[in-house]
């Protein structure tokens, strides 16, 4: 996700400000600015799909579904990022100013991409365990009909389930909703990826 040459030596602040003239999404941590990928179309398809099916079957309920132009802030590491998905209930909590970073999800999504799963699986998902109010993690194949969930439980330990094939479903339990992977995937053309690349004849 993060791209090379950073902006670096940055406040916060100007950060934000940086970022409201700016016309592409950009990460902040450290003091440094990181320009972020943009998606393919089986990406924004199943991010798009995954915002629907969350927020029709939370119709009712305190709780708000945001897409990737949501900023969320982890107060206890710095980093500031944009989720694919971002579900909040209850009252939202920023940092900054009018136009900050939300502080207080309870689930976050992110759609897997070559350029991207490292990183979502890895330095940003430790990021992701300092929020104390994230409840839930959903990592989301664009290759495949695959779906992984991490709960948190007591003492700092998070539960992976998984949901694999169109009809597979899910339970978000701090959610109190069930997701359909067909619905995720709703219309998503998957590309066969080999095993192993292949090798050249000669």
């Amino acid at each position: 996700m993060a791209l090379a040459e950073p902006i670096q030596g940055l406040t916060e602040a100007e950060y934000f400000e940086i970022e409201r003239r700016a016309e592409f999404k950009s990460e902040f941590f450290d003091g440094e600015m990181f320009a972020m990928a943009s998606g393919t179309t089986p990406h924004s398809l199943i991010a798009t799909n995954a915002i629907g099916e969350i927020h029709a079957l939370l119709k009712g309920r305190p709780c708000v579904v945001f897409n990737s132009d949501m900023r969320v802030k982890i107060e206890a590491t710095g980093l500031i990022t944009y989720p694919d998905v971002t579900v909040v209930c209850g009252p939202q909590q920023f940092a900054g100013e009018k136009e900050g970073a939300l502080i207080n999800p309870t689930v976050l999504v992110e759609v897997l991409s070559d350029s991207t799963e490292a990183y979502d699986r890895g330095r940003k998902f430790e990021h992701y365990r300092q929020i104390p109010s994230m409840q839930e993690y959903l990592l989301i194949s664009q290759t495949e009909p695959h779906l992984e969930q991490f709960i948190r439980r007591e003492a700092g330990q998070w539960l992976l389930r998984e949901a694999v094939g169109l009809d597979a479903t899910i339970d978000l339990p701090s959610l109190k909703i069930t997701l359909a992977l067909s619905d995720v995937f709703a219309n998503v053309k998957f590309v066969p990826h080999p095993i192993r690349p292949r090798t050249p004849v000669r």
